[in-house]
């Protein structure tokens, strides 16, 4: 069986050969029937499905992006489970669909970690789940989530630098920002040295480089300058403010769900599992499953789907 998470950005997949992670824009025609259909090729027959790409502005409302998902799914595994916010699979289209990815992440972890929040970092958002009521979560749409906190539109990768930061010090200077896409937190995780170029695998803003020194100069456009007017220390110092409010948005954020929820731990997944794990004192799961936490939904919808099918013979 193969494991599908369809997000607004990255397709994931996990099969018999691993994690294979897929760029993959929904808003620019994203090839997604025929990159499935490479797998549908390559031997593998049934499919365990979750989303989160229907909430893409080219789509007019989340149930037509989920009818566009499952058809392109169907396309090429045409007896493919569709995992819903009801935590049950479903076989079509239903509003249920939507944003259902982090409930199958909860659903395979919850009960080895039933004390312990879950925080999931992906390129462009946090699920911040607490495990210790599973029943709890069923039905939760993203709208409810941001309003508990359980999820923040903040990543390692998408996320605008002006979104989190509205001026910063530059040689003692207040300095206020462009609110213009000019650079993002891949550009300012790749300066600080939280990834490496090859893990910067989104689109960087202006579509060029993605050594350190083109993220310099990115976010030197921030302030509406090149990078000789600020000089490396002056994009570094965008980058260290950037950090330094996602950082405390995260931990703050993180620490009110845990308090809420009545949680004793916490648990770290996803492409930022090693830094939510630094800055909070949580176990990275990563250590043990390995490049599985970084497609962690993909990889839960496969079990969670394995282990019902078990579960009925």
């Amino acid at each position: 069986m193969i494991g599908i998470d369809v997000g607004g950005a990255n397709l994931k997949v996990v099969d018999s050969g691993g994690v294979h992670i897929h760029y993959c824009p929904m808003w620019e025609n994203a090839p997604l029937e025929t990159l499935l259909a490479g797998y549908r090729s390559s031997g593998e027959e049934d499919a365990a499905v979750v989303m989160s790409g229907e909430l893409a502005d080219c789509f007019d409302s989340k149930i037509e992006g989920i009818r566009f998902i499952v058809d392109a799914v169907k396309a090429a595994f045409p007896g493919a489970v569709f995992y819903g916010t009801d935590g049950r699979f479903h076989h079509e289209a239903a509003p249920c669909l939507a944003a259902a990815n982090w409930l199958a992440s909860a659903d395979l972890l919850r009960k080895e970690w039933a004390c312990a929040v879950l925080v999931d970092m992906g390129s462009t958002t946090t699920d911040i789940i607490p495990l210790t009521d599973f029943s709890a979560l069923l039905g939760l749409t993203d709208l409810a989530r941001l309003q508990k906190g359980y999820l923040v539109y903040t990543g390692l990768l998408r996320t605008s630098v002006p979104a989190l930061v509205r001026q910063v010090s530059l040689g003692g200077v207040r300095t206020r920002v462009s609110p213009e896409y000019f650079a993002c937190s891949g550009d300012v995780h790749l300066a600080l040295g939280h990834i490496t170029p090859e893990e910067y695998t989104s689109d960087p803003p202006d579509g060029k480089g993605r050594e350190r020194e083109a993220a310099y100069r990115r976010l030197a456009r921030v302030v509406c300058a090149d990078l000789p007017e600020i000089g490396t220390e002056g994009a570094m110092a965008i980058a260290h403010a950037f950090w330094e409010e996602q950082g405390s948005l995260l931990k703050n954020t993180i620490e009110e769900v845990r308090a809420g929820s009545g949680a004793t731990g916490i648990i770290t997944a996803g492409v930022g599992s090693r830094l939510i794990a630094a800055i909070t004192g949580g176990t990275d799961i990563s250590e043990r499953l390995g490049s599985f936490s970084d497609a962690l939904p993909a990889f839960a919808v496969r079990e969670v789907a394995l282990r019902n099918a078990g579960s009925s013979d």
